[in-house]
Protein backbone atom coordinates (compact mmCIF):
# COMPACT_ATOMS: atom_id res chain seq x y z
CA UNK A 1 0.00 0.00 0.00
CA UNK A 2 1.16 2.95 -1.08
CA UNK A 3 0.30 6.37 1.07
CA UNK A 4 0.40 9.94 -0.24
CA UNK A 5 -0.57 12.96 2.29
CA UNK A 6 -1.41 14.99 2.92
CA UNK A 7 0.17 16.35 -0.35
CA UNK A 8 -0.18 20.23 -2.14
CA UNK A 9 1.65 21.19 -5.42
CA UNK A 10 1.71 24.32 -7.61
CA UNK A 11 1.53 23.25 -11.62
CA UNK A 12 1.49 26.12 -13.97
CA UNK A 13 0.56 28.74 -10.86
CA UNK A 14 -2.14 26.38 -10.39
CA UNK A 15 -2.41 24.60 -6.35
CA UNK A 16 -3.07 20.38 -6.76
CA UNK A 17 -4.39 19.16 -3.92
CA UNK A 18 -4.43 15.58 -2.74
CA UNK A 19 -5.26 14.92 0.82
CA UNK A 20 -4.48 11.66 2.25
CA UNK A 21 -5.05 9.55 -0.70
CA UNK A 22 -4.61 5.79 -0.18
CA UNK A 23 -4.09 3.63 -2.89
CA UNK A 24 -5.13 -0.41 -2.21
CA UNK A 25 -6.52 -1.68 -5.48
CA UNK A 26 -9.76 1.18 -4.78
CA UNK A 27 -8.92 4.95 -4.58
CA UNK A 28 -10.06 6.14 -1.24
CA UNK A 29 -9.96 9.90 -1.09
CA UNK A 30 -9.59 11.90 2.38
CA UNK A 31 -8.91 9.10 4.72
CA UNK A 32 -9.28 10.44 8.64
CA UNK A 33 -11.64 13.34 7.32
CA UNK A 34 -15.72 13.72 7.77
CA UNK A 35 -16.77 14.84 4.83
CA UNK A 36 -20.15 16.26 3.56
CA UNK A 37 -21.30 16.91 -0.09
CA UNK A 38 -24.14 18.46 -1.41
CA UNK A 39 -25.44 18.74 -4.99
CA UNK A 40 -28.80 20.30 -4.47
CA UNK A 41 -31.09 17.10 -5.34
CA UNK A 42 -33.91 18.80 -3.55
CA UNK A 43 -34.62 22.37 -3.79
CA UNK A 44 -34.07 24.72 0.07
CA UNK A 45 -36.85 26.13 1.01
CA UNK A 46 -38.06 28.26 4.05
CA UNK A 47 -37.42 26.69 7.98
CA UNK A 48 -41.39 27.30 8.77
CA UNK A 49 -42.06 24.35 5.60
CA UNK A 50 -39.56 21.68 7.56
CA UNK A 51 -40.90 22.21 10.81
CA UNK A 52 -44.95 23.68 9.86
CA UNK A 53 -47.69 21.73 11.89
CA UNK A 54 -50.68 19.99 10.24
CA UNK A 55 -53.87 22.85 10.26
CA UNK A 56 -56.90 20.31 10.90
CA UNK A 57 -57.29 17.53 13.07
CA UNK A 58 -58.30 15.09 9.92
CA UNK A 59 -54.91 13.10 8.79
CA UNK A 60 -56.78 13.44 5.52
CA UNK A 61 -57.18 17.11 4.94
CA UNK A 62 -56.08 18.47 1.92
CA UNK A 63 -54.53 21.27 3.76
CA UNK A 64 -52.29 18.44 5.75
CA UNK A 65 -51.67 17.01 2.49
CA UNK A 66 -50.16 20.11 1.11
CA UNK A 67 -47.95 20.39 4.18
CA UNK A 68 -46.98 17.13 4.07
CA UNK A 69 -45.88 17.19 0.34
CA UNK A 70 -43.94 20.69 0.91
CA UNK A 71 -42.05 19.06 3.81
CA UNK A 72 -41.01 16.44 1.40
CA UNK A 73 -40.26 18.39 -1.34
CA UNK A 74 -37.87 20.31 0.84
CA UNK A 75 -33.96 20.12 1.18
CA UNK A 76 -33.26 18.51 4.73
CA UNK A 77 -30.22 19.93 5.07
CA UNK A 78 -30.16 23.65 3.94
CA UNK A 79 -32.93 26.49 4.33
CA UNK A 80 -34.23 29.30 2.21
CA UNK A 81 -33.26 32.92 3.98
CA UNK A 82 -33.11 36.64 2.82
CA UNK A 83 -35.09 39.19 2.43
CA UNK A 84 -38.21 38.83 0.48
CA UNK A 85 -36.47 35.23 -0.41
CA UNK A 86 -39.27 33.01 -1.94
CA UNK A 87 -38.81 29.67 -3.48
CA UNK A 88 -40.90 30.43 -6.41
CA UNK A 89 -37.65 32.41 -7.66
CA UNK A 90 -35.63 30.08 -8.18
CA UNK A 91 -35.35 26.37 -8.89
CA UNK A 92 -32.64 23.85 -10.90
CA UNK A 93 -30.90 25.72 -13.78
CA UNK A 94 -32.30 24.52 -17.41
CA UNK A 95 -29.14 25.21 -18.31
CA UNK A 96 -26.18 24.94 -16.14
CA UNK A 97 -26.18 21.77 -13.33
CA UNK A 98 -27.01 23.16 -9.85
CA UNK A 99 -29.84 25.75 -8.83
CA UNK A 100 -30.52 29.34 -10.49
CA UNK A 101 -30.97 31.26 -7.54
CA UNK A 102 -32.74 34.48 -8.31
CA UNK A 103 -33.59 37.53 -6.09
CA UNK A 104 -37.41 39.10 -5.76
CA UNK A 105 -37.23 41.56 -8.07
CA UNK A 106 -36.59 44.93 -5.57
CA UNK A 107 -33.49 46.77 -4.20
CA UNK A 108 -31.84 44.84 -1.39
CA UNK A 109 -33.96 41.69 -1.86
CA UNK A 110 -31.79 38.31 -1.16
CA UNK A 111 -31.62 35.37 -1.39
CA UNK A 112 -29.50 33.04 1.29
CA UNK A 113 -28.74 29.34 1.43
CA UNK A 114 -27.87 28.01 4.81
CA UNK A 115 -27.72 24.84 6.57
CA UNK A 116 -30.30 24.58 9.02
CA UNK A 117 -29.81 25.43 12.45
CA UNK A 118 -32.23 23.54 14.09
CA UNK A 119 -30.63 20.90 16.60
CA UNK A 120 -30.37 17.34 15.48
CA UNK A 121 -31.86 18.66 11.81
CA UNK A 122 -28.59 18.40 9.88
CA UNK A 123 -25.01 17.40 10.41
CA UNK A 124 -23.58 20.41 8.18
CA UNK A 125 -24.24 22.63 11.63
CA UNK A 126 -24.73 19.60 13.90
CA UNK A 127 -21.18 18.62 13.13
CA UNK A 128 -18.96 21.85 13.90
CA UNK A 129 -16.86 22.96 11.75
CA UNK A 130 -14.01 24.73 14.35
CA UNK A 131 -10.95 26.91 13.41
CA UNK A 132 -8.82 24.29 14.78
CA UNK A 133 -10.32 21.45 13.12
CA UNK A 134 -8.12 21.78 9.45
CA UNK A 135 -11.61 22.66 7.66
CA UNK A 136 -11.81 22.99 3.57
CA UNK A 137 -14.80 24.50 2.20
CA UNK A 138 -15.27 24.93 -1.09
CA UNK A 139 -18.65 25.94 -3.73
CA UNK A 140 -18.82 25.93 -7.69
CA UNK A 141 -20.88 28.90 -8.55
CA UNK A 142 -21.88 29.79 -11.92
CA UNK A 143 -22.53 33.66 -13.22
CA UNK A 144 -25.28 34.50 -15.27
CA UNK A 145 -25.78 36.97 -17.90
CA UNK A 146 -26.50 39.50 -14.84
CA UNK A 147 -23.51 39.99 -12.94
CA UNK A 148 -24.40 44.04 -11.98
CA UNK A 149 -25.03 45.61 -10.33
CA UNK A 150 -25.47 43.08 -7.22
CA UNK A 151 -23.46 41.44 -4.28
CA UNK A 152 -22.31 37.84 -3.31
CA UNK A 153 -20.87 36.34 -0.42
CA UNK A 154 -19.97 32.74 0.74
CA UNK A 155 -17.66 31.14 2.67
CA UNK A 156 -17.34 30.25 6.58
CA UNK A 157 -19.19 33.15 8.75
CA UNK A 158 -20.81 32.88 12.35
CA UNK A 159 -23.79 34.78 10.65
CA UNK A 160 -25.60 35.02 7.59
CA UNK A 161 -25.22 38.74 7.11
CA UNK A 162 -22.74 39.65 3.66
CA UNK A 163 -22.08 43.11 6.38
CA UNK A 164 -18.23 42.79 7.22
CA UNK A 165 -18.23 44.42 10.32
CA UNK A 166 -20.92 42.03 12.03
CA UNK A 167 -18.76 39.07 12.29
CA UNK A 168 -15.68 38.70 14.87
CA UNK A 169 -14.15 35.86 13.09
CA UNK A 170 -14.67 35.19 9.15
CA UNK A 171 -13.25 33.78 6.38
CA UNK A 172 -15.16 34.71 2.99
CA UNK A 173 -15.58 35.60 -0.21
CA UNK A 174 -17.09 38.75 -1.41
CA UNK A 175 -18.33 40.35 -4.74
CA UNK A 176 -19.76 43.81 -4.32
CA UNK A 177 -20.79 45.64 -7.84
CA UNK A 178 -20.99 49.06 -5.45
CA UNK A 179 -17.55 48.97 -4.18
CA UNK A 180 -14.78 50.75 -6.17
CA UNK A 181 -12.94 47.48 -6.75
CA UNK A 182 -15.36 45.02 -8.39
CA UNK A 183 -13.07 41.96 -8.05
CA UNK A 184 -13.76 39.16 -5.99
CA UNK A 185 -13.01 40.34 -2.41
CA UNK A 186 -11.06 38.25 0.48
CA UNK A 187 -12.32 38.91 3.85
CA UNK A 188 -10.59 37.64 6.94
CA UNK A 189 -12.09 38.61 10.52
CA UNK A 190 -10.21 38.10 13.10
CA UNK A 191 -10.97 38.38 17.00
CA UNK A 192 -13.21 41.33 15.68
CA UNK A 193 -10.67 42.94 13.29
CA UNK A 194 -11.72 42.71 9.34
CA UNK A 195 -9.47 42.81 6.66
CA UNK A 196 -10.09 42.51 3.07
CA UNK A 197 -7.93 41.27 0.45
CA UNK A 198 -7.85 41.77 -3.39
CA UNK A 199 -7.91 38.26 -4.66
CA UNK A 200 -7.07 40.40 -8.29
CA UNK A 201 -10.12 38.10 -9.83
CA UNK A 202 -12.67 39.76 -11.82
CA UNK A 203 -16.19 38.04 -12.65
CA UNK A 204 -17.46 37.87 -15.97
CA UNK A 205 -20.65 36.88 -17.14
CA UNK A 206 -21.63 32.59 -17.89
CA UNK A 207 -18.24 31.98 -16.03
CA UNK A 208 -17.49 28.81 -13.63
CA UNK A 209 -16.04 30.29 -10.31
CA UNK A 210 -14.58 27.33 -7.41
CA UNK A 211 -14.35 28.81 -4.16
CA UNK A 212 -12.46 27.44 -1.99
CA UNK A 213 -10.77 27.79 1.85
CA UNK A 214 -8.55 25.76 3.11
CA UNK A 215 -7.52 26.54 6.86
CA UNK A 216 -4.45 24.72 8.07
CA UNK A 217 -2.86 22.80 11.06
CA UNK A 218 -1.78 26.57 12.18
CA UNK A 219 -5.42 28.04 11.61
CA UNK A 220 -4.21 29.78 8.76
CA UNK A 221 -6.62 29.84 6.14
CA UNK A 222 -5.95 29.30 2.37
CA UNK A 223 -8.60 31.81 0.01
CA UNK A 224 -8.76 29.43 -3.84
CA UNK A 225 -10.27 30.52 -6.44
CA UNK A 226 -10.25 27.79 -9.42
CA UNK A 227 -7.03 25.99 -7.97
CA UNK A 228 -4.94 29.10 -7.21
CA UNK A 229 -4.34 30.59 -4.04
CA UNK A 230 -5.30 34.29 -3.90
CA UNK A 231 -4.59 34.92 -0.45
CA UNK A 232 -3.38 33.46 2.72
CA UNK A 233 -4.40 34.36 6.25
CA UNK A 234 -2.55 34.90 9.80
CA UNK A 235 -3.71 32.57 12.20
CA UNK A 236 -7.62 32.24 13.13
CA UNK A 237 -9.17 32.78 16.66
CA UNK A 238 -8.77 29.40 18.46
CA UNK A 239 -11.65 27.10 18.61
CA UNK A 240 -14.55 29.28 16.72
CA UNK A 241 -17.00 27.09 15.04
CA UNK A 242 -17.86 29.24 11.99
CA UNK A 243 -21.20 27.98 9.44
CA UNK A 244 -21.00 27.94 5.82
CA UNK A 245 -23.35 30.27 4.41
CA UNK A 246 -24.12 31.61 0.40
CA UNK A 247 -25.95 34.73 -0.47
CA UNK A 248 -27.32 37.11 -3.18
CA UNK A 249 -28.48 40.11 -2.98
CA UNK A 250 -29.28 42.82 -5.96
CA UNK A 251 -28.62 46.27 -5.45
CA UNK A 252 -30.37 47.78 -8.00
CA UNK A 253 -34.07 47.79 -9.74
CA UNK A 254 -33.20 44.90 -11.87
CA UNK A 255 -33.20 40.66 -10.62
CA UNK A 256 -30.07 39.27 -9.70
CA UNK A 257 -29.63 35.55 -10.56
CA UNK A 258 -26.40 32.88 -9.73
CA UNK A 259 -26.22 29.48 -10.18
CA UNK A 260 -25.03 27.45 -7.13
CA UNK A 261 -23.61 24.01 -8.82
CA UNK A 262 -22.62 21.97 -5.14
CA UNK A 263 -21.23 22.70 -1.58
CA UNK A 264 -18.58 20.77 -0.32
CA UNK A 265 -17.27 20.83 3.15
CA UNK A 266 -14.64 18.18 5.55
CA UNK A 267 -12.64 18.56 8.54
CA UNK A 268 -10.08 16.11 10.53
CA UNK A 269 -12.26 13.40 13.04
CA UNK A 270 -10.61 14.81 15.66
CA UNK A 271 -8.73 17.94 16.36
Amino acid sequence: MARLGPVSSTVKGKLTFLDNVTFNKNVRVSPGRYSLEEHFKKIPNANTVIVAAFTNTDASHIDNTAITLARENANKDFELLGDNADIADFSWSTINGGLLLETGGADNDQVIIAPHLDSAQSAWTGVLWGTENQVIWEAQLMTTAIITPVLIWAGLKLTNTPVIATDDDQVYFRYDTDVPNTNIQCITSIGGTDTTTDSGVTVAIATEYNLRIEIDSDRKANFIINDVIVHRTAALTNDIDLIPYIGLQQLGAADSSLVLCYEKISRILFE
